[in-house]
């Protein structure tokens, strides 16, 4: 594929933009096989989810007529058709997308049915929409129609298919374009890549040894050493890619060592400037050294960077890609997110005396943990695109992590020797195959903790909160400031005289219109303690050690504010972090999900570093809170706490979320819904204000990535990824 060719769609029946069904009539001209197949891309006039925007087409054959029943959920303002273009033919395509009433699109699907799949799955589709129509409705028995004929023309449904579909149509996938690519670099530096073997398959040695051939930079050289393979054909395959490419340099060792071995005996014969680390089932994706090279030049302070991945089964399909954030030392700690492609300075792995034995299973988790302690935050760099594919077999990690529990075992010990070599007193625990928990140690005096709980009247929320703080709360140095704020009710004012006798708690008089902002900075200025807390009156204490936990937390000095996973009365996820970007300037991912979801590759499970924390539950140490100037009060009510933790991330500190300080939130039960009308205008005023402060690094959250949507919910794919995951690199780091 060259290049692919647009066609803009209007209905001829009926105005544009209506949701429905309709006809999509494709005549494609004579053509080459392609790897590629066309996309039908509507632009809706909602969000919706990229399976709604995209439809990948059947795999039709050239030089004759295709059609396709579409269902369109929303009104759209656009479509195009994207065909990809064969260098052999110019491309000729006509295309035509036409308005068709629910009876003519149930016949046509019939139609289409019969001549790919013939009468028997024709009459089975027939029925069984019979069947729901009678009794679900005529739109049920569509939509369940609808889904099948797709999946009967060969139309995949799952996102991530879609999304490969996309991006095999982007003219930078190109074979040529990428040859370009490479020519156009400035330099370049050879990569060694270590590929430690021990009895792999054949066939998939020999895919991961041509996806290495199939390199579009051709500076580098492949370092096999074989760990004593029993099987005879290891050494054959071995040899004869030898034969065919003298960048292929190899060792056979005598003795079985395992993994970290055959690694240090592959960096032995590295000459290269770089070195990346390969599996022998795994593949690397045909542009994987460019990019990497590619950006590891645009950046020249990186000593280590690494990409986005996914997994490919034995029937070659990729799924479960894991688009990652930029360095995150808390992920990393919790998890070995880096995974793969992983790229380092060969001196860098020299200084750090390679592989560390005993480690084996985890060893890379080990050794890029030894190399952060080398490396300055600036010089670890991600690039966010997928170009390694981590192969899922029966009895491989990728498949089920729970085949090899010495692995995870290795993990373990080897996040505790870090922290132990960094000074960091923690003992670290396993909550999950492949996931790590650290519990922080506390002072042997703990600082004092000063909780700020705004408050108007709603004494029946604010009796369980406080009752909660000072009763169920597991921490021995607490003040609790309550803050009213114009309470009217008797039975408020003879709450707060009550729970004032207790020498933990003051109560304080703010008597101005509600500003968020105002009242925290006001509150903070009469704190005790050296830690404050921002905590609102609908918080629920469920278990006693939350503020310890968050406490270990932000007594790091590279932390600045950290934030609780909180949950809604019924049990489902409020509060896991907060994404930039979405909606225009922030949102919660996972808002309303059950308590149980992972999250992306069970980030829900261990703490991370994050953009913002909400400050429904909020600590900071009282020096960072002054250090930016608490809270801005231009923002009475919505995202100041999003400000405020970009303020903090600007003077140097990582905020941090943390899911083992677990806590209930009753969201806005005091405050009211802030999408009233006569709130709408205040909350736009706001969103402006933090769109013009922060501007384009709203868009560009290190701790999501540009493959991941911004228009639909979090953490869904970006139908047109965002520059930098295209590889458009610049900047500083």
């Amino acid at each position: 594929m060259d290049d692919c060719t647009e066609i803009a769609l209007m209905p001829r029946d009926g105005p544009p933009g209506l949701p429905g069904w309709y006809l999509l009539r494709v005549r494609l001209p004579p053509m080459q096989p392609s790897v590629a197949r066309s996309c039908l891309e509507v632009e809706t006039r909602q969000h919706v989810r990229l399976a709604e925007a995209v439809t990948v087409l059947p795999p039709w054959r050239g030089g004759g007529v295709g059609e396709l029943v579409v269902c369109l959920r929303a009104p759209w303002a656009r479509a195009r058709l994207r065909i990809p273009q064969t260098s052999a033919t110019a491309c000729t395509a006509r295309a035509g997308f036409v308005r068709i009433g629910k009876f003519r699109a149930m016949a046509r699907m019939l139609v289409h049915l019969m001549r790919r799949r013939g009468m028997a799955q024709t009459r089975a589709l027939a029925l069984g929409a019979i069947v729901r129509w009678v009794a679900q409705g005529m739109r049920n028995a569509g939509t369940w129609m609808h889904a099948r004929y797709l999946a009967a023309m060969g139309v995949p449904d799952d996102e991530y298919a879609i999304w490969q579909a996309l991006r095999a149509l982007d003219p930078e996938a190109d074979a040529d374009a990428m040859r370009a690519r490479v020519r156009r670099l400035p330099a370049r530096p050879r990569v060694s890549i270590l590929l430690p073997v021990c009895d792999p398959p054949e066939v998939w040695l020999r895919k991961c040894l041509d996806s290495v051939l199939a390199q579009a930079y051709p500076d580098w050289e492949l370092c096999i050493a074989d760990d004593a393979s029993a099987l005879p054909h290891v050494r054959a395959v071995i040899e004869e890619y030898a034969r065919r490419d003298a960048r292929i340099r190899r060792l056979f060792r005598a003795r079985r060592g395992h993994i970290t071995a055959a690694s240090n005996d592959a960096l032995t014969m590295a000459s290269g400037d770089w070195v990346a680390l390969l599996d022998h089932d795994d593949l690397l994706a045909p542009h994987a050294l460019q990019e990497m090279v590619a950006a590891a030049l645009a950046h020249p302070q990186w000593r280590l960077l690494y990409s986005d991945e996914d997994k490919i089964d034995a029937e070659g399909r990729r799924f479960d890609p894991y688009f990652k954030p930029d360095f995150n030392y808390r992920l990393l700690l919790g998890q070995n997110y880096v995974g793969h492609l992983l790229m380092c300075r060969a001196d860098l792995l020299r200084e750090i005396g390679g592989f560390r034995t005993g480690y084996d299973g985890s060893q890379d988790w080990d050794l890029v943990l030894r190399c952060v302690e080398r490396l300055r935050r600036e010089e670890i760099g991600h690039v966010p695109q997928v170009l390694y594919h981590w192969r899922a077999h029966v009895g491989s990690t990728a498949a089920d992590p729970t085949v090899k529990s010495y692995a995870t075992e290795a993990a373990r010990r080897a996040v505790q020797a870090h922290l132990q070599r960094r000074g960091q007193e923690a003992e670290v625990e396993e909550v999950a195959p492949g996931c790590m928990r650290v519990r922080r140690a506390l002072p042997s005096v703990p600082p004092q903790v000063t909780l700020i709980v705004p408050t108007r009247d709603r004494v029946d929320l604010l009796r369980p909160c406080v009752e909660g703080l000072l009763h169920a709360t597991d921490y021995p140095a607490l003040e609790l400031l309550v803050v009213d704020n114009g309470s009217v009710e008797v039975r408020t004012r003879d709450y707060l005289a009550a729970i004032a006798r207790d020498p933990r708690v003051r109560v304080l008089r703010f008597d101005a219109p509600f500003n968020y902002s105002a009242i925290n900075n006001f509150a903070a200025r009469h704190a005790s303690g050296s830690v404050l807390g921002l905590v609102n009156n609908d918080i629920l204490v469920i278990e006693p050690g939350w503020l310890q936990e968050m406490v270990a937390e932000v007594l790091s000095p590279e932390v600045g504010a950290v934030g609780a996973r909180l949950l809604y009365p019924d049990g489902r996820l409020q509060h896991a972090g907060v994404v930039l970007g979405i909606g225009g300037v922030a949102a919660h991912p996972w808002c309303g999900w059950p308590e149980e979801t992972l999250g992306q590759m069970g980030r829900l499970q261990v703490a991370q570093e994050l953009s913002a924390v909400t400050a429904a539950c909020l600590l900071v140490r009282r020096e960072v809170f002054e250090q930016v100037g608490g809270l801005d009060e231009a923002l009475a009510v919505a995202y100041n706490d999003v400000d405020f933790c970009l303020r903090v991330r600007a003077a140097g500190y990582h905020n941090v979320w943390t899911p083992y300080a677990r806590l209930v939130h009753a969201e806005s039960a005091t405050r009211g819904d802030d999408l009233r009308p006569d709130k709408r205008a205040r909350l736009q005023r706001e969103a402006d204000f933090i769109r013009q402060r922060w501007g384009a690094l709203l868009d560009d959250d290190p701790a999501y990535n540009p493959n991941l949507s911004l228009d639909s919910e979090a953490f869904a794919l970006a139908a047109i990824p965002r520059p930098r995951a295209r590889g458009q690199y610049g900047g500083s780091g």
